[in-house]
């Protein structure tokens, strides 16, 4: 978990990134994240049950990662739930047969984490992914 230069592989290679606690509130981190990522150029697949049949910003969002269909191909999950959600999350995302998993920061319960790279997934754990972009950026 975090082994360095994971998480500069995976924001280099992902394409799309399915974002589970996706808020339509601008207000919420996970919107200004996405929003973020999508400026720069990052596919967002919104997943949140509370969404359920809405588009935002084009896409389609769905109520869990395992909803997703294959053919969407998500490269990375990032993950904006509180702790006590984590093993659901991690539940669904290696049912999803996704591989890679990004906790975003003081989620809590890293037993989650572990469990999911002891599953094989890649895992980054209590970073943010548009804070570890600027930083990918800063550095070209």
């Amino acid at each position: 978990m975090n082994e360095p230069d994971l998480a500069r592989s995976l924001l280099q290679s992902a394409q799309t990134i399915a974002v589970v606690g996706y808020s339509a509130r601008p207000d919420r981190p996970s919107n200004s994240v996405s929003a973020y990522l999508r400026r720069n150029g990052y596919r967002i697949i919104p997943v949140n049950p509370q969404l359920r049949g809405a588009t935002i910003e084009g896409e389609r969002a769905y109520d869990r990662l395992v909803d997703i269909r294959p053919a969407e191909q998500i490269d990375l999950i990032d993950v904006f739930r509180r702790g006590e959600f984590l093993d659901d999350v991690v539940d669904d995302a290696l049912a999803s047969g996704m591989s890679a998993i990004w906790f975003q920061l003081g989620l809590g319960n890293v037993d989650a984490a572990r469990r999911a790279e002891s599953m094989g997934m890649r895992v980054v754990w209590d970073r943010c992914t548009a804070i570890e972009h600027r930083q990918l950026r800063v550095e070209r």
